[in-house]
């Protein structure tokens, strides 16, 4: 995921690295970045890993999606309440399991005839979730897409906490470059930014003009994407009811929907 400099203004009510991420005006991870890392699992830097091991909690509760661990932040973890400008890395918005994330996610799992045998972009994928859930579901091929080095390597280490091979991850803005063929693209929260809107908005157009690409976005009705054109091109799929923590830490967000684009 990716947001501008102006989108990225962050209140700071309370303190805490998560609190900050939470409470912030968009969603998604650092400025969108040039460096690409593709990991198998080998390429995770050790003093990284290590600092992940020991500063983010191994949890599947909570969420939609219960069948699924991931590496998160949550209140017993040092950061969750530490001063935001004390973390050594890019802002950690891989370390949050955002609402659309999870309703994609929980789609995916419940409906694996939309991915089994299919080629799946995670699009923002933060967490890796959406991602995990399209593997675990029969995915034939799958690319995890953040612009956040950091998120690559958590990545990773949420595919090995489900017992799955690791994924590649492309760590630029995928949006520069040439398109490839994709059968399905999933992205969650990304709606949050009116310029990265409009670009997805547009890049997403192409893909599906041009290869026939399906389209599915997750997201809880934030008004940037409520009020966003690529409205009256969208069919609700599925809406689910967020679970309370969840809630708690979306500023009461109640439900996540599922979006089919059909431009």
């Amino acid at each position: 995921m990716a947001v501008s400099p102006a989108g990225r203004t962050l209140a700071l009510n309370h303190g805490g690295v998560f609190r900050k991420a939470v409470r912030s005006s968009g969603l998604s991870l650092c400025p969108w970045g040039r460096c690409a890392w593709r990991g198998n699992g080998s390429f995770l830097d050790p003093e990284v890993k290590a600092f992940l091991e020991e500063n983010t909690e191994v949890t599947s509760s909570g969420s939609l999606t219960p069948e699924i661990r991931l590496r998160l932040l949550t209140p017993r973890c040092k950061f969750w309440w530490e001063r935001a400008d004390l973390w050594p890395h890019s802002d950690p918005y891989w370390a949050i399991y955002w609402p659309g994330g999870q309703a994609l996610s929980r789609y995916l799992l419940d409906n694996p005839d939309v991915v089994r045998g299919k080629s799946v972009l995670d699009l923002g994928s933060g967490c890796g979730a959406t991602a995990i859930a399209a593997k675990m579901s029969g995915a034939s091929r799958i690319l995890a897409n953040d612009i956040d080095p950091i998120a690559g390597m958590a990545i990773t280490l949420n595919c090995e906490l489900n017992q799955l091979k690791p994924f590649p991850i492309l760590t630029k803005n995928i949006l520069d470059l040439e398109q490839d063929k994709w059968d399905l693209v999933v992205l969650g929260d990304m709606f949050y930014d009116e310029d990265l809107a409009d670009s997805l908005h547009q890049w997403l157009k192409d893909c599906f003009w041009t290869h026939k690409t399906q389209v599915l976005i997750g997201d809880p009705g934030r008004p940037q994407f409520r009020g966003h054109s690529i409205q009256h091109q969208l069919h609700k799929v599925v809406e689910y009811s967020l679970p309370e923590p969840t809630r708690q830490e979306n500023n009461g967000l109640t439900t996540s929907a599922v979006w089919d684009f059909q431009p």
